[in-house]
């Protein structure tokens, strides 16, 4: 209608109105009507902006690597922004310079200069450890830095999503890492077979030093079985030895009392012993009394000896 626009902004967005090179209107949410001809519209957004990137670099021992993250940050001083960007907008809304672009860039290149002095202090292992700590680095010096101040900018959040190497490196990588798995792999198990033999060893040891204690101990009650029993044959060898000397006590008062017999018998007549050996028996005195007369022959004139008498001496019975 005649040039003139009417303008509506959203609340996300900060409208600024110039003529002849001065601001005449501005405001987030703004809304006017201006004349085409002679005015310049200039919208910054206010809400906040993702930013994603991807890019290479390449760490301290010269080893390849992606690093992939995003940045989110939002315009908190529109002013700032347009006098060193071109936000004018045409009639349709639309942007009529690639400055816009140029913001994100600047921040890509401040997070990419920050990101490669980081890496080139540490080796690739080292780094695929640490997007972390890579990431609050990054946060840091880019809240600080001069692209975010002297363009009005706040840095919401910065992550770095993955530090990747090579798919070659990374193979190679994974192949040692797989090698040390095994290995602590087969150290736990060279280690439990240690135990388990360790273990066993010393059952064995508890077993022989049982056995050991077991025969300390029949060899101890041999022992006191042997004493015993030496005792008791040097007790016996005592009995035997008194029971020796005993004997020879007897005996030799037998001997004395026998001594004194045959001393006491060796005046009295062997004849008178032998009928007193007899017993009194008829036949012993009559073979005695034969004897006698046998012995006195020369001196018998006349012997008798009646039937009976040769009776008594032929009868085998006797008395």
């Amino acid at each position: 209608m005649l040039g003139f626009r009417y303008l509506k902004s959203p609340p996300t967005r900060h409208a600024f109105l110039f003529k002849n090179g001065n601001v005449v209107r501005q405001g987030a949410g703004a809304s006017f009507w201006y004349f085409a001809p002679t005015s310049s519209v200039v919208s910054v957004e206010l809400g906040s902006v993702d930013v994603p990137f991807v890019f290479e670099d390449i760490s301290s021992d010269f080893q390849d690597l992606t690093i992939q993250g995003q940045l989110t940050y939002r315009v908190i001083d529109p002013q700032k922004l347009v006098k060193l960007l071109n936000y004018t907008v045409d009639l349709q809304g639309r942007y009529t310079s690639d400055d816009p672009d140029k913001l994100n860039d600047r921040l890509i290149q401040h997070v990419q200069k920050q990101t490669h002095a980081f890496t080139q202090a540490e080796p690739l292992q080292s780094l695929l450890l640490r997007s972390e700590e890579l990431s609050q680095v990054l946060s840091t010096s880019l809240r600080d830095s001069e692209v975010a101040l002297t363009h009005g900018l706040e840095i919401l959040t910065l992550s770095v999503l993955s530090i990747k190497a090579t798919p070659e490196m990374a193979k190679a990588m994974q192949a040692e890492a797989r090698e040390q798995l095994l290995l602590k792999a087969d150290q736990a198990v060279f280690s439990r077979r240690n135990t388990a033999i360790e273990l066993e060893r010393q059952i064995k040891e508890n077993e022989l030093n049982t056995e050991r204690a077991i025969e300390e101990k029949r060899r101890e009650v041999r022992q006191a079985q042997m004493q015993a029993d030496v005792a008791i044959e040097l007790q016996r060898a005592e009995l035997v030895d008194q029971q020796v000397a005993n004997n020879r006590k007897l005996a030799d008062a037998e001997l004395e009392s026998l001594r004194g017999t045959l001393e006491a018998l060796r005046s009295v007549d062997w004849k008178t012993l032998a009928a007193a050996a007899g017993g009194g028996q008829t036949k012993g005195l009559i073979a005695m009394a034969f004897q006698q007369i046998a012995e006195n022959a020369h001196k018998i004139g006349h012997l008798n000896i009646s039937p009976d008498l040769l009776n008594t001496l032929l009868d085998n019975r006797g008395d």
